[in-house]
């Protein structure tokens, strides 16, 4: 997608106190759009900041200089190349800190998923349509080869991951400016993701990147805009999973 026609998608949803872009994490074009649009609204001093689920709450380029190298940044992000390649995510990344705006953490961290896992207060954060859509995600989105058991706690994982980025979006609000959320698609999602846990006062909205045509799979309601993007080609990314998890649907 050309930079000039990202700037125009963008230019239509603003004003906004919260922008969410969920992307296909192997898309490539969408790491090209994300780091057009954080230099689109640096451009224009209306970013406020840019959070990431590629990286867990608590680190921060708040105290980098602009001038900061690539490896200082990934160093104050405690960045995991091995699950977020850095050459997808860096163009963003170093967008922002070159614009002098803090780049933030702001997925649940994994010492506390377990305790996640038993928290059954989060079963009652989503309206219960809702929590039954996500589980089915859950279910389908581990190619239903996890045990029914899982479901619940692998559930409340993804609602805890929501509630930490909203919290995190929350303390990154300025009046007047866009906090970027750069996460997977289903974490964009209005009726089942972060939008779900912001604060009824603000002004958020949501984008899917979506890879190909998607098949009349689009839930009207579940984002405020969807920029399509290339087919990929076809992957089976359920043999990954199948390896690892052997004798989950037995």
């Amino acid at each position: 997608m050309p930079a000039a026609q990202t700037a125009d998608r963008l230019a239509a949803l603003l004003p906004a106190d919260v922008l969410l872009i969920g992307e296909q994490h192997d898309a490539k074009e969408h790491h090209q759009i994300e780091q057009e649009v954080v230099s689109s609204l640096a451009a224009r001093s209306l970013l406020a900041a840019v959070a990431l689920e590629m990286a867990e709450v608590g680190v921060s380029t708040a105290k980098l200089k602009p001038s900061a190298t690539e490896e200082q940044t990934r160093r104050a992000l405690s960045w995991d190349d091995q699950a977020w390649p850095w050459q997808a995510y860096g163009p963003a990344v170093m967008t922002a800190v070159r614009a002098g705006v803090p780049v933030l953490g702001a997925n649940l961290p994994r010492s506390r998923m377990q305790d996640s896992m038993n928290d059954s207060k989060l079963d009652v954060q989503l309206p219960g349509p809702a929590l039954k859509a996500q589980q089915q995600g859950i279910r389908t989105g581990h190619c239903n080869l996890l045990p029914e058991s899982q479901i619940t706690p692998m559930t409340r994982i993804q609602i805890a991951r929501d509630i930490t980025m909203a919290d995190t979006i929350h303390q990154l609000v300025v009046p007047g400016k866009t906090v970027v959320l750069i996460a997977g698609n289903g974490h964009a999602d209005r009726i089942l993701g972060v939008p779900q846990h912001l604060r009824a006062d603000l002004e958020a909205k949501s984008i899917h990147l979506r890879a190909g045509d998607g098949s009349g799979t689009d839930r009207t309601d579940a984002f405020d805009g969807v920029w399509s993007t290339p087919a990929l080609p076809d992957t089976d990314y359920c043999a990954g999973l199948k390896e690892q998890l052997p004798a989950a649907g037995k």
